[in-house]
This record gives structure tokens, sequence and C-alpha cells, in this order.
């Protein structure tokens, strides 16, 4: 492809409101550009990436029996309505109306498509398993969008569905899927971990993510130094196993805490280490009111707890109701005679306190030497803390280290989530009408470019691997005004392209600083140069990957690059 008529409009500035580095690359670079805010046009170099990915993708997906799709974007309400999903998935599902009045929304996920499509045809045990897949635009109406391509309102994404007789069914395809999914990343070159994971608004129970580390990422993974475990911080794992002290029990009493009100001041007032208070919190769960208790120096987890009691809604009890409860500000609570019928959980640390510190339920005191169990009862002890670093990991294979990660890929078991509320059901071996067991799997086409973006770069541009760059060489001739230059440079295209290589040919009437700034900024896997030595059939060959420099003569230039490109 001639370089003056296709369409990369480079940047030679940074621009204002890309605030990561994938994103100024791809808007300077010329791949992709902002239509409005969390929307962009995806330019010929971004194309050729994507279809670049999609054909990875979809090789995977058909290893494993997956048949690509394609479903509406435009999806009826009364399938929403019919999970309840319409009521409750809030204002990121865009939402519109036809001319007579109908409602439906942009798919934001085909979760209710897929399931209506297949309960219509997939009636018998003897259909089934089935997995279908599409590559297609989505659609969430984002509060704030940011990050580029990362986090947008308009965004391209694979998504594939499983239906099946049996959990075991179901089990066997999402180890296909971890390991199809484990394939993808591996080939596209990402540095990535799988970790477990929450199921957030799509639902279901077992979960993973795929995460491309990046210290720009969003969310936070914990993950074994020496082992193999890795988990999302908020499903991170915490073991129980606390060491007591065998100190004696000291008599409870209660001590003045004018204008102390936060674990640490409270700690350093007392001239305690925070680790030896117990922090109590009191949740709204569900409309009940739940007494919470971790260590001082410990995080309550609100996903564990949510998963824990296998509840909706999970929030902070508010300041009226904390009073009503206990007649103190929430600076001076704690569980000991609380009154009764109050349900009281505590993480596993708690139990291990001796002699701990808590509120006194009354404003400006503090109850010191209080044990679990004598002094206040607990309902249950469970995980319930953030793990933290330096933990032992869950398996006990080494400690815990975090590391910041970009979401590329999300597989869920769905369950019935969706099959019962929509009545999909297929008949069993004994003509009894059961729902599909389902599977959820989701991949960020468009994320898994900007991914890339920031793992593969230095400071002067992009540096696309091998298999993944828009075209594998850019051939710059310094001035085509010189015959012998663009003899040079037309015949190296023609034999270049009769050899299947996919070249740039930049014939532009540009500087050569301004061909090699963009050629840098663009990244194409190697740069072939036609200057001063072109009478003499010299080329200069340049690595972007390395930034290593030398010069070939044109008879050895095609088994060089032949030999280049087959290694991996």
């Amino acid at each position: 492809m001639k370089q003056s008529v296709t369409f990369i409009p480079t940047m030679r500035e940074v621009p204002s409101d890309a605030e990561i580095r994938s994103h100024q690359l791809l808007l300077r670079a010329g791949f992709i550009r902002q239509n409005t805010s969390g929307i962009y046009s995806y330019l010929p170099l971004g194309k050729k990436v994507l279809d670049k990915i999609e054909v990875i993708i979809r090789e995977e997906m058909e290893a494993i029996d997956a048949v690509e799709v394609l479903m509406p974007a435009v999806q009826q309400a009364e399938l929403w309505q019919e999970t309840k999903r319409w009521y409750t998935y809030g204002p990121e599902l865009f939402r519109l109306k036809d001319r007579h009045g109908r409602e439906f929304a942009l798919g934001a996920t085909h979760e209710e498509v897929i399931t209506s499509l297949v309960r219509d045809v997939v009636n018998s045990y003897k259909q089934l398993p089935l997995t279908m897949y599409q590559i297609q635009t989505k659609f969430r109406d984002e509060q704030r969008p940011r990050f580029g391509l990362l986090r947008g309102r308009e965004f391209i994404m694979k998504d594939a569905y499983s239906f099946h007789a049996s959990e075991e069914s179901l089990d066997e395809k999402y180890q296909d899927m971890k390991r199809a999914y484990t394939n993808i990343f591996t080939r596209l070159g990402l540095n990535f971990r799988a970790v477990i994971a929450d199921g957030g608004s799509i639902g279901g129970t077992g979960t993973h993510e795929f995460m491309a580390l990046s210290d720009i990422g969003e969310d936070t993974i914990a993950y074994s130094e020496t082992g193999t475990y890795a988990a999302n911080i908020e499903m991170a794992e915490v073991g129980n196993d606390y060491p007591k002290s065998d100190e004696p029990l000291l008599e409870m009493e209660k001590v003045a805490t004018p204008d102390q009100h936060t674990i640490d001041e409270v700690a350093s007032f007392l001239d305690v280490d925070p680790s030896q208070c117990i922090k109590t919190l009191i949740f709204n769960i569900d409309g009940e009111l739940v007494v919470v208790l971790g260590r001082g120096d410990h995080e309550i987890n609100d996903i564990k707890l949510k998963n824990l009691l296998d509840a909706t809604e999970v929030d902070f009890a508010n300041e009226r109701d904390v009073f009503e409860l206990l007649s103190c500000e929430v600076g001076s609570i704690g569980p000991v005679k609380l009154p009764v019928g109050v349900k009281v959980i505590a993480d596993h640390a708690v139990a291990a306190v001796v002699n701990g510190v808590t509120g006194a339920n009354k404003d400006g005191f503090h109850l010191k030497n209080v044990n679990p169990e004598r002094d206040f009862a607990v309902d249950e002890y469970a995980d319930l803390r953030f793990i933290e670093e330096g933990d032992i990991a869950p398996d006990g294979e080494g400690t815990i280290k975090f590391a910041k990660g970009i979401e590329v890929g999300h597989i869920f078991k769905l369950g019935t989530t969706y099959s019962e509320p929509m009545e999909g059901t297929y008949l069993d071996e004994n003509g009894r009408a059961k729902p599909y067991a389902m599977g959820c799997y989701g991949i960020g086409v468009s994320r898994i470019m900007s991914a890339l973006a920031e793992q593969f770069n230095d400071e002067n541009g992009l540096k696309w691997p091998k298999h993944l760059a828009p075209f594998d060489i850019h051939l710059v001739p310094i001035n085509l005004k010189n015959e012998s230059q663009k003899e040079l440079a037309d015949n190296l295209y023609r034999l270049l392209k009769s050899y299947r290589f996919d070249v740039l040919y930049d014939d532009r009437s540009e500087r050569a600083g301004v061909k090699f700034a963009d050629s840098d900024l663009i990244g194409l896997p190697v740069r072939l140069t036609i200057g001063k030595k072109a009478a003499e059939g010299i080329v200069e060959v340049k690595f972007r990957d390395t930034g290593e420099t030398t010069e070939w003569q044109i008879e050895e230039i095609t088994e060089k690059l032949q030999q280049y490109f087959e290694r991996q």
C-alpha cells in the first residue's frame, strides 16, 4: 500500500485529553480518531490490527467447536424485562423508542437475545451442548469514558454463549474456554494473568478474568510471588490461620476517648497497635442492618460480604439508622451489648484478638480488654477482608504481591440465571423439561488493541509484534526525486509484494526526519530505508523491536526477511 493513497493522519503533539500512553500513541500514529466522548473511528491501520486479532480469536473458538453468529445490536425491551435486567441494569444501558413507542436497548450484552434464539429451536438434550459466538459492537453509556479504547461507550467485543444439559457439561466447556482464552492471549503476545473474579451484573458463580498487566490498569490483581494463585483483589481469598496470644484475659474496662473516632486516632490515643482494635461497621444488606467486625488494620470487602449472604444490595448504613440502633455516632460503635436480634458477622482475624479495643456504643468512650465470645457473640465467622501484600497465598505457595491489570477477557458459569426466568428449557432423557445450564464468555477486542499498545511501545512510538502489525515492512525512500532511489524503491516494492509481504511504501514528498518519525510512531516490525547507497544496491534495515540497524544488499533482502518473519 502506498502511503500517499491511504489514510494515516499522524500527529506531532500529544492530544491534551489523552491521559495514558496507549491512547496517546494510537491517536498520534493514526490508528483511531475520536468522534465524541467514548466513541472512536478505527482508521485503516487500526482496522488491520483488529482484523488480525479477530483471526486468532476465530481460530481458537473454532478449535473448541464454537460457531459464529451475528445478533442484532437493537434489542427489544421485552427480553430484558423477562430477566428483570431492564429495571436493574442501570443507566449504562442505552434505551430508545421506535416511532410506535416500543422500547428497545442498544446491546450492552446479549444473554437475553441468545437465550430467546435458542429456546425457540433447541428443545431436546440431543441438541446439546451448543456454543455460539459473535464479534460485534457493544454499547454502554459509561458515566466517565476515559483511557481511549479501555473505557468507552461503544466498543468491539467477542461474546460467546454455551448451552448444556448438565452442570458437568458446562464445567467441561468452561475449562475448554479457559484454555482457548489462554491460547488467544498467549498467541497475541500479551503479558497476562487469569484471575478469579466476581460475576458483577452478568450474574452466575464461577468466573475468571484475564488481565493484561499494566501500571495504568483499573483493576488490582493479587498473585502468588512463587506459586500459581491469582485473583482479582475483590475475590482473593484469605486464610483463617491467625496466631492467638496465650496472654490472660483481662477485665473489660470503659475508657474516655474524647474526639477520637477513627481506628488510627483511637489506637494512638490508647497506645495500642491498630491490629488490637476491633473495627465495627454496620451495613444495610437488602434492608436489614447487619453488624460486621474486622480487625482494625484490615479493610472489609463488601463483595465477599455480598457473596457470603447471597445479597442483592450491600451498602453502609446511614448515620440516622446507626443512631436509631445504638444511640451513638459512627465513630463510637462496638459489638458489646448490641440490641437483641441484630446479626453479627466477623472476619476470621477477629477470633484471634485478645484483650482488644472496641467502641463502647457511647460517644467519647471505648472499651479495653474486649474478647470475642466472652464479651460479645458472633453469629458467623468468615473471610471478609481484602487480601494484603505479604499475606500467605491461599494455596500456601508463596506470598501475595499486587499488580495492576487491564481486563481483556471474562468467562462466567451462568447456570440457570437466564434460562429459568426466560423459560429456556429442553426435554431430558425422561421427557422432563429442564432449564439449560449456560456459560458466557467475553473478550474485549478493541480493548486488546489498547492493551497491546500499552505493553509494546517506547519513547518514539508503537512496537507491534510481527504477527499483529498492520504491515510487515515500512519502505522509506529518502528522496524520490533521486532516480536511483526511486527506481530501487519501486522495484523493491514490487519484489516484496510478489513474496507476499505486506508493505507500506512511504511515497510522500516529505523530509526524511518526518518520514522516520512517522515510521517509529507507527511501529512496523522492519523499516527498509533507501538512501545514498541506492546506486550500490544497498538498503538500510532497522528492526523496530530492538532498534538494531544494519545494511543488506538488494539480492539478499527477501531471504533474510523470510528468515526474520519465520522466527517467533
